[in-house]
């Protein structure tokens, strides 16, 4: 049997923050921006409510991002599956900064835009094809 030595999977479910962002790199490949929220219920130590929610980078590429800028809304709830990457780069200073972002593969529209319960079970409305990102682009963000 062969050893697996490292995975880099992720598998999100969460509500869109904000209309998703797509930009063109220079030969003409869409990418998109999204901000993803995921939150968890729990009781603090005291025994109190409480809700943690965590923010998300997605970058999306080529017919996703443009099934991302067709269908996808502020609001939505979406599967997002990718892995996780790090990127450097300069600020005006010259000081290194980094953003993580998750590089989506599989983008899924789930629910209804609203949120809301309506009565029905639906879970797949839309879904995108699978895309790997261009190696040489940068992400115009």
């Amino acid at each position: 049997m062969a050893e697996i030595s490292s995975l880099n999977k992720v598998m999100l479910i969460g509500r869109l923050g904000k209309n998703p962002e797509v930009r063109y790199t220079s030969n003409g490949d869409a990418v998109a921006e999204l901000s993803l929220a995921t939150s968890e219920k729990f009781k603090s130590a005291n025994g109190q409510a409480t809700e943690r929610t965590e923010w998300h980078k997605l970058i999306v590429w080529r017919q996703t991002a443009e099934f991302a800028k067709q269908y996808l809304k502020k609001g939505q709830l979406v599967y997002a599956e990718g892995k996780i990457t790090t990127r450097k780069w300069q600020d005006k200073e010259g000081n290194n900064r980094y953003n993580t972002e998750i590089q989506v593969k599989t983008l899924t529209a789930l629910g209804s835009l609203s949120g809301g319960s309506n009565g029905s079970n639906q879970q797949q409305q839309q879904s995108a094809p699978n895309n790997n990102p261009p190696q040489d682009d940068d992400i115009p963000f």
